[in-house]
């Protein structure tokens, strides 16, 4: 391993972390099957979050938008981010890890960490581990870099430089690295932390060195809560006590799956119930968890767990995504050994809890109190319907408006099926209705004289509209704003559609979004 340091001795708290780089972008190209030589980026919001090794040689970027990755690259291929897929196609990696030395804990997909203790006993010495564990994940088609220090932090800063720092050296190691080191891994800092560390580079430190030269007692009166554990972090010193505190009794909560699950739509639906749950009674204990345990048992007694550890206290959808990622990856086989039989219990267990109040309250109440309860409800009325039957809307790309909203079941992962910030031609501009009809009626819009009013081939019209008829209803026409056409698919046939919107100002401050196509004018959105 480039860059390790020979560390014979083995200190007890020492931390082993497994870094696989790039990861969601090793993932969409697992799921589209496109070889590792492949330029990929992922993008969110319309930029790169994400990208290859081969792309990043080709000079692309993290923070590059879009069409400037694609001009840099013209052969680079463009994926969603999307978090079901990386933690989902992780989870084969991890059980490849957990067969070499168990005891893993996932902080996020493409990042693990265990303690070292174990694994070094068995091979020896941290060298050999960290070439064992290397080798447990080529092995699943997937490369990693290992890193082991005496913190968490330290050691995951090491893995993304290969290295094994020696006992009692971790200040030294990351004296020299650059002050935004402290941010780059967003599983160990609050989401705060950019902003700390920008402050921080803006008064003139730039080296994590320097930074952690300050005494905590200059850190704590001139900056916030994030800035203090930072600054731990700086001086290689524990950011979480190791027992921080003590697990109350009567946190497991358990799920008897009769009949037994097999389907993973169901055991996700079954995992939101138990999250549910467990935040309930987290939240009379006056406890918020951050490391968590997901455990089920099959009808043959097999056993499956797996532990999540995060920078900040688990939500409610935090939990249950972590819940739905894991039964997953156990019930389609990615982890190794598909079960033999349905799942007949889930457990979950808080494996670590700190006090409520370490999360972040609203100004005029507790953690999203009005956004909580309305979450609670949604999916007590989900138990009591079906997964399928509550959905919330995911706005998308389109040109329409009910192209851009997109149904997902409560609970599921809100990704859009298209970019909602990519250049769409044609699309229509604000504000947009406040009603989306899902079955537009027929109307008819004629001018003064009565003659219906149409859409030409060049897209205008042949017209002033002055008079719009809806079934029984007749109004007059003050004003308009359009066409605005869309000439969409016109490469297939089956799918190809010309049409164009309009939007209409009638008689008594009605306005209306109304459509031209083939069959002639429909009602698309009614405005406030």
């Amino acid at each position: 391993m480039g860059g390790a340091v020979s560390t014979s001795g083995q200190a007890p708290g020492r931390v082993v972390a497994v870094w696989c780089p790039d990861w969601p972008a090793v993932a969409a190209a697992a799921v589209a099957d496109l070889p590792a030589t492949t330029p990929i980026a992922v993008v969110a919001a319309n930029r790169v979050i994400a990208c290859s090794a081969t792309a990043r040689a080709a000079g692309v970027r993290r923070g590059l938008r879009r069409r400037e990755a694609q001009a840099r690259c013209p052969e680079l291929h463009v994926a969603q981010s999307d978090t079901d897929r990386d933690a989902i196609r992780f989870e084969s990696v991890v059980s490849a890890i957990d067969e070499v030395a168990p005891g893993v804990e996932v902080l996020r997909p493409g990042l693990v960490v265990l303690a070292a203790r174990g694994v070094v006993r068995w091979f020896g010495t941290e060298e050999a581990a960290a070439e064992r564990l290397v080798d447990a994940v080529a092995a699943v088609g997937v490369e990693c870099q290992v890193g082991i220090a005496d913190e968490l932090s330290t050691a995951v800063l090491a893995a993304r430089r290969a290295t094994l720092v020696p006992v009692g050296a971790g200040a030294g190691f990351l004296a020299p690295l650059p002050i935004s080191e402290l941010a780059v891994e967003p599983a160990l800092a609050a989401p705060e932390r950019g902003e700390t560390v920008d402050l921080l580079r803006r008064l003139g430190i730039r080296a994590i060195g320097t930074f952690a030269a300050l005494t905590p007692a200059e850190v704590a009166s001139r900056f916030g809560s994030d800035a203090v554990a930072a600054h731990r972090s700086a001086r290689a010193l524990p950011e979480r006590p190791p027992s921080g505190r003590s697990i109350p009794p009567d946190l497991v909560v358990e799920y008897p799956c009769d009949p037994p699950i097999e389907r993973v739509d169901a055991a996700a639906f079954v995992g939101r119930t138990l999250a549910g749950l467990l935040h309930v009674r987290l939240a009379a204990a006056g406890v918020a968890c951050t490391r968590l345990l997901v455990a089920a048992r099959t009808g043959n007694g097999e056993e499956h767990t797996r532990t999540w550890r995060c920078a900040e206290p688990l939500t409610p959808e935090g939990t249950a995504d972590r819940v739905r990622w894991q039964l997953d990856g156990w019930l389609t086989g990615r982890s190794g050994s598909r079960p033999t039989a349905g799942i007949v219990l889930l457990r979950l267990e808080p494996v670590e809890v700190v006090a409520s109040g370490a999360l972040q309250l609203g100004l005029w109440g507790g953690v999203g109190d009005e956004d909580e309860r309305a979450r609670r409800a949604l999916v007590r009325v989900q138990g009591l319907l079906g997964g399928d039957a509550v959905q919330v809307g995911v706005l998308s790309g389109g040109r329409g408006p009910g192209e851009r909203v997109v149904l997902v079941p409560v609970g599921e992962e809100a990704v859009p099926t298209s970019d909602p910030s990519a250049p769409w031609p044609g699309r229509l501009p604000p504000p947009a209705p406040a009603m989306v009809l899902q079955e537009p009626p027929l109307i008819t819009l004629a001018d003064e004289s009565g003659t219906p009013v149409t859409v030409t081939e060049r897209g205008v019209l042949d017209g002033r509209p002055a008079r719009l008829r809806w079934g029984s209803r007749n109004w007059t026409v003050i004003g308009w704003a359009g066409p605005w056409p869309v000439d969409e698919y016109w490469w297939d046939p089956a799918s190809a559609r010309n049409v164009a919107r309009l939007q209409v100002l009638l008689d008594g401050s009605r306005a209306l979004l109304v459509v031209y196509g083939a069959d002639g004018w429909r009602v698309e959105g009614v405005y406030d």
